[in-house]
């Protein structure tokens, strides 16, 4: 990640703008990773790039595929039976002990 955010302790989500946002999957192999990247890329550029509401519709929905490999969106990637708290903000969730126990610099740099 470019910024220095948040990252809960059990890696499953990062903190921006006071909410949770799911990490990619750490289970991907590499190459999965990269043609996921690439793809999302690419479907941002073609958002930015569309000239009507049917190519920024078609365009977003490779945004949300992309995100699907990646596994930020979906089913989530752990097997505990931890629900999906992405979205949330990080002090009304499991996560809010944590949360509290971040210095102040680091909790900045997740608002």
């Amino acid at each position: 990640m470019p910024k220095d955010y948040p990252r809960t302790p059990d890696g499953r989500y990062f903190v921006s703008k006071s909410r949770l946002w799911r990490c990619t999957d750490p289970g991907l192999s590499d190459t999965e990773r990269r043609a996921a990247v690439k793809a999302l890329m690419q479907a941002r550029a073609a958002i930015r790039h569309a000239s009507d509401d049917a190519e920024i519709a078609e365009a977003r929905a490779r945004v949300d595929q992309a995100k699907r490999a990646l596994g930020e969106r979906g089913p989530v990637w752990w097997d505990d039976g931890a629900p999906d708290e992405g979205g949330f903000a990080p002090w009304n969730t499991s996560y809010a002990g944590w949360w509290d126990s971040l210095p102040e610099d680091a909790r900045q740099r997740g608002l």
